[in-house]
């Protein structure tokens, strides 16, 4: 689904109002399943990459980012996700030239460019599997609210822009659960495109860290600066993308949205390239949207990929290592 406008801060809209009822079930039985479900540890420290607020916050990115920094210390992360929008149960292993999204999900294609990915339901198995296959931290894209399998850190990744939108909960705002509620469950913040002078830091106990950081564009995108585009996005928050692009000196000449893990048919993809190529523009996708695309559209779309930064990047690795010394910070 792509996110309601009502989901927004300041929104003048009544839905708020009339879901009440709706989220005050959902907030209810989103604490006892917390509350009754066992944990279980497994041999390997174990990291979460969350958040409260439904859609894209910016999770994924910082995931690799993690998993990027413990291979460039010479250690073994294997990525742990759910897999939303693939039919495969798991455990499985995430193959890049066998599986295809209906598989395993968009998401974990794009983490096992990286490094080795599990797709789990059960995630307390998926997480053995991972150890037995030689895993010596897992990293969980996903997951927060899931206590089955016990965490090692927990992070809990906020969009400093959106913030927490109206800050209700589902379906009658964002929130999988309370900002409240999840600060108290997390070790550590990454706040995504803010500082200290943004509006959600304010709400944010001072005794967690707070690392700040921000989603730029990778080298290869430097190829479409300047350049005239027609972008389509079919994730949590389309227009985060379009920003992206413009912030990146891109002419957006047109912008087609999708709900969040939309399948394209022939048709949209043929109607979008004809617009692009009668405006003479390049037809630009986000990596996520692009490996749900058949192998016929790729060849007419380009990809602008982009990573997580960190302001402090030492003291975010600092804390990560701290993990794998055993030390809970």
């Amino acid at each position: 689904m792509k996110t309601p406008d009502f989901w927004r801060r300041n929104s003048k809209s009544l839905m708020p109002y009339l879901l009440a009822p709706a989220a005050w079930a959902y907030g209810g039985g989103s604490r006892l399943h917390r509350s009754f479900r066992k944990s279980h540890r497994v041999e390997v420290p174990v990291i979460c990459v969350g958040n409260v607020v439904a859609g894209g916050a910016g999770k994924t990115p910082v995931a690799i980012a993690i998993a990027r920094f413990f291979l460039a210390e010479g250690k073994r992360p294997h990525f742990l996700t759910r897999g939303y929008g693939g039919q495969l149960k798991g455990p499985v292993r995430v193959v890049p030239d066998v599986h295809k999204f209906a598989d395993v999900g968009d998401e974990a294609l794009i983490l096992s460019a990286t490094a080795t990915t599990w797709v789990a339901q059960d995630r307390v198995a998926g997480a053995r599997a991972a150890v037995e296959a030689g895993a010596d931290v897992i990293i969980m894209d996903d997951g927060f609210q899931n206590p089955s399998l016990a965490k090692d850190l927990s992070l809990l990744v906020l969009d400093a822009e959106y913030g927490v939108g109206n800050g209700r909960l589902l379906p009658a705002g964002p929130l999988r659960e309370t900002l409240a509620s999840g600060l108290e469950r997390t070790d550590a913040i990454v706040l995504v495109g803010g500082n200290r002078d943004s509006d959600i830091y304010n709400g944010l106990k001072e005794n967690k860290p707070v690392y700040n950081s921000r989603l730029l564009p990778k080298q290869n995108a430097d190829a479409i600066s300047g350049e005239a585009v027609v972008a389509f996005a079919g994730i949590g928050r389309p227009e985060k993308f379009f920003d992206s692009l413009r912030q990146a000196g891109c002419r957006l000449i047109s912008s087609f949205s999708y709900e969040d893990h939309h399948v394209y048919n022939k048709q949209e993809i043929m109607k979008m390239v004809e617009t692009a190529a009668a405006q003479n523009a390049a037809l630009v996708t986000t990596r996520k949207d692009y490996v749900r695309l058949s192998t016929d559209a790729r060849m007419m779309v380009s990809v602008f990929d982009v990573e997580m930064n960190f302001e402090a990047p030492a003291e975010f690795q600092k804390q990560l290592l701290s993990v794998l010394k055993g030390a809970r910070v």
